[in-house]
């Protein structure tokens, strides 16, 4: 998308207590602030019914707020990070932060 309009906000979202291990999420962030994503979302999976997959762990709110801290250092605007985090929800207000975030990532650029 950035390649068809560099000021494109652009967003991803991940589940975790799939299985997957602390690494190969940080190792996501990465691939995902490579292709310039902006925004991402980490939420809890939750087992819809019992023919869906399990949930082979919860992840704490620690946890979360860790990942959030992490994607933050590698240059995501926004990021949402918790156990109830779902991609969809409050998407003009998180636009609206984004704006913002990207307003104040130029002025510091700017300035420094």
């Amino acid at each position: 998308m950035k390649e068809l309009d560099p000021n494109m906000f652009t967003k991803s979202g991940i589940m975790v207590g799939l299985g997957e291990e602390r690494n190969e999420i940080l190792q996501l962030m990465d691939d995902l602030r490579t292709a310039d994503v902006d925004f991402l979302t980490i939420g809890q999976y939750l087992q819809p019914t019992r023919k869906h997959h399990r949930v082979v762990s919860f992840v704490t709110p620690d946890e979360f707020k860790s990942y959030e801290t992490v994607a933050y250092t590698k240059g995501f605007l926004m990021v949402s990070a918790s156990p109830l985090t779902r991609s969809s929800h409050h998407a003009g207000d998180d636009f609206a932060r984004l704006r913002e975030n990207r307003a104040k990532k130029l002025a510091q650029m700017a300035a420094g």
